[in-house]
This record gives C-alpha cells, sequence and structure tokens, in this order.
C-alpha cells in the first residue's frame, strides 16, 4: 500500500480537548449545536449550527460559513500547521481496551484500484456532500478509518515509539473514552513505516466509506485539472488512520420494527418457530450468545431465537451474516419489510446505545418488536471485502469512533 506522512494542523496541546469533536455523522444538527464549545471543530464540520434558526446544511451559505470558520481558526491559532512531514500514531481506550493506529496520507489511486476494500455501499448524495466539503476547504477535515493485516514489525515500532516519546494529547472525552497521540518526528523512522506499509497486500474500510469515496472524487477531479500532475501532489492523498485487523472490536447493530405485518403476536411466534428454536427468557434483557442466535423483544418478554439447521449458508460469505439471516427468515419471509434501505418499518439501533435501548423503544409504543444480534467479525468483514462482495446495511458499528480535529491533511 502506498502511504506518506504529511504535515498536519491541529489544535495546539492546550486546546486539544476544546477543538476535538466527535465526527459529523454521529449527531444531529441540534445535539452538534447543544455539544459545541466556543473552538469546536463542529463549527467547521456542521457549520449550519452558526446560524439562528440552524440552517440547511446544503445551503451555499452554509459551505461559505464553514470555510470562513476553518480560516478562523487557523488565524485564531486555534489550528496550527506542522513544520514538516510526519506519521502520527492515534490511540483510543474503551472499556479497558486500547487500540493503536497509524494517522497517516492513504493514496487515491489504491482507493480507485481496489486496494482500499470496501463492504458497504455509499449513497451518491451523501458522498456528493461531503465531497463539496473537501474540496471548498482543499483539506480532509475528518479521518477515515482502516484496518489492516496486522504487521509484527509495525506494532512493534509503534510499541517502542510510545514507550520512548511523551503524548501530544492524552484525554478522556466526555463519552468516557480515551484519546492520546503522538507524532513521529524522525525522519528515518518516518521512511521506515513507508516501507512496511509497501508490503502491506489491501486496507479494509471500516468507517468512513461516504468520507473515502469523497476524498478520492476530489483527488481525480484536481488530477483532471491539472494540465501537469505527476502524481506527486498533496491531492493525491486523503486522511486516515489505519489500524492493525486484530486490536479492533466490532459491536452489535440491532434492529426495531414497527408492525407484525397484521400479524398478532401469537401468530408472529408461531410463524417463527417454522425457521428458529424460539425460547421465553423472561423479563430480564436476554443477550445473543453465538453466531445465528438472536435475542428478540415482544410484548414485556425477552425471547431467544436460534435459526434451524439448513435455513442459512455458512460456506457463503454473507449467507453466514447474521443480518442476512434475520433479513431472509422474518424481514422478508415474515414481516414484508421491502428494501431495509428505504423501509420506514424498520429502524436500526448501535450496540453501543445497550439492549436496554431496544426495550425502551418498543415498551413506549414507538416499536413493537426488537431484534438484537451477535456482532460480526473483523475476519466476516475481510473475508466480505476479498471477495468483492457487499455486506447488507447496517451490519458493523465500530466503537469508540475517531475524534474529529486532532489533525487535519490539507490538499496543497
Amino acid at each position: 500500500m502506498k502511504i506518506k506522512p504529511f504535515a498536519g494542523v491541529r489544535p495546539p496541546k492546550e486546546l486539544a480537548t476544546q477543538v476535538a469533536s466527535r465526527p459529523y455523522d454521529v449527531l444531529n444538527s441540534i445535539e452538534a449545536k447543544d455539544e459545541a464549545g466556543e473552538k469546536s471543530l463542529l463549527h467547521i464540520i456542521k457549520p449550519e449550527i452558526d446560524f439562528e434558526p440552524i440552517a440547511d446544511e446544503h445551503e451555499q451559505k452554509t459551505y461559505d460559513k464553514a470555510v470562513e470558520n476553518f480560516k478562523k481558526w487557523q488565524d485564531n491559532g486555534w489550528l496550527v500547521a506542522d513544520d514538516k512531514e510526519m506519521y502520527y500514531i492515534y490511540a483510543q481506550t474503551m472499556d479497558g481496551r486500547t487500540q493503536y493506529g497509524l494517522v497517516a496520507a492513504a493514496n487515491v489511486d489504491d482507493y480507485m484500484t481496489g486496494k482500499i476494500k470496501k463492504h458497504e455501499l455509499t449513497r451518491k448524495e451523501k458522498e456528493d456532500d461531503r465531497m463539496i466539503h473537501v474540496r471548498i476547504q482543499n483539506a480532509n477535515l475528518e479521518p477515515v478509518f482502516f484496518a489492516y493485516p496486522d504487521v509484527d514489525e509495525m506494532n512493534k515500532l509503534v510499541s517502542d515509539w510510545i514507550a520512548k516519546h511523551e503524548p501530544e494529547y492524552d484525554f478522556v472525552a466526555p463519552d468516557g473514552f480515551g484519546h492520546t497521540f503522538w507524532k513521529i518526528d524522525d525522519d528515518n523512522v518516518n521512511a521506515h513505516i513507508t516501507e512496511i506499509f509497501a508490503n502491506v497486500p489491501a486496507f479494509y474500510v471500516a468507517d468512513g466509506h461516504h468520507r473515502t469515496a469523497a476524498a478520492a472524487r476530489v483527488g481525480l477531479e484536481k488530477k483532471e485539472q491539472n494540465p501537469n500532475h505527476t502524481g506527486n501532489e498533496e491531492y493525491n492523498y486523503f486522511l486516515a488512520v489505519i489500524f492493525p485487523e486484530s486490536q479492533l472490536h466490532v459491536i452489535d447493530y440491532n434492529r426495531v420494527v414497527k408492525d407484525l405485518n397484521g400479524l398478532s403476536e401469537s401468530e408472529f411466534l408461531a410463524k417463527l418457530k417454522e425457521s428458529f428454536d424460539v425460547v421465553e427468557m423472561g423479563s430480564e434483557i436476554y443477550h445473543p450468545n453465538k453466531l445465528h442466535n438472536f435475542a428478540m423483544y415482544l410484548g414485556g418478554k425477552w425471547y431467544s431465537l436460534t435459526a434451524k439447521a439448513g435455513t442459512y449458508n455458512d460456506n457463503d460469505p454473507i449467507g453466514v451474516l447474521d443480518v442476512t439471516v434475520l433479513s431472509n427468515l422474518v424481514f422478508d419471509k415474515i414481516l414484508n419489510l421491502g428494501d431495509l434501505r428505504t423501509s420506514k418499518r424498520i429502524d436500526f439501533v448501535g450496540g453501543i446505545r445497550g439492549l436496554g435501548e431496544l426495550q425502551k423503544r418498543v415498551d413506549s409504543g414507538e416499536m413493537v418488536a426488537a431484534f438484537a444480534l451477535f456482532p460480526v467479525t473483523m475476519r466476516q468483514i475481510i473475508d466480505i471485502a476479498d471477495t468483492g462482495n457487499i455486506m447488507p446495511p447496517k451490519t458493523t458499528w465500530f466503537e469508540p469512533k475517531l475524534r474529529s480535529g486532532l489533525v487535519i491533511h490539507k490538499l496543497s
């Protein structure tokens, strides 16, 4: 894989916690407005919050405000460019587990030729919106989240570096997740990292499919506009944090449905028993305990649903996924929900919210039933990407999310 160090634009040490923010796509505009302090990057990545009332995020005045704010943050010294190109290490800690990523500039051509592999479809309107932000700022303001097959030499290099150097940033965010950040300012070490990654066969998009596609499209756009293009320009690269596969943990991504397609609860349970072994578990929350075992909350009770042999295909990288099993046996066969990407009868709930959130949404009367899934593994994600397959919608949820604003990559 082709990567390079870059001169990051980032906050001074004493301002890191004030500038760094959650990513643009995990907050709605109201939440962002409530959360954004004076120096928060949210004013740049969600500039609609600076208007009263909150503006349409796609209006020209909103995009203009984003550019104005990015310039203001730099003019005020809230974001400052490093004086040399380097790699960075970004560690995240959650529930006592730490993952160490390399912050690097990834290559546009590697994405276009399929060496950066994806497992989700993207929506053009979301790509277009992110593309506008990259274009108007001439910068990647938020990183994408990649995985790569472990390289022992790289793991040791990271371990040795952090043992000998003080971090630039080290803080716990309001959500309880730890964020620690080092700069690698040794030219020889940086050159060695570039060499190590030249032998890595692929990157896998873990989180940020739309941002990756948008960044690559801007790179191609700039290439076409430059008659003297060489391939070495900064716009040929985009901001990524790249983690070893073994350190990443995928959590569950669950579903709630609004109706039972005209069935009573007893009729629905009877139909479920055609494809599942159904066991009533009572009022205490039940967690799925293995692949093809599901938890269902219905009528104030939790159930264990275990798909019967022959109802799934473990030899197929898509067929083995529990989202496929649940979609085929319940959402298609019984509930007739149609396209899950557009259906208004279903919603998706990230596992970070816990199964209590599923119970709450059913007990409130908003939803009629909830389904919790056993999480997919990194190996399943890689198998799907390697075989050129695409996961069903809302399959993976990575946590913790990358904090935005710790470092920015300019395209020139």
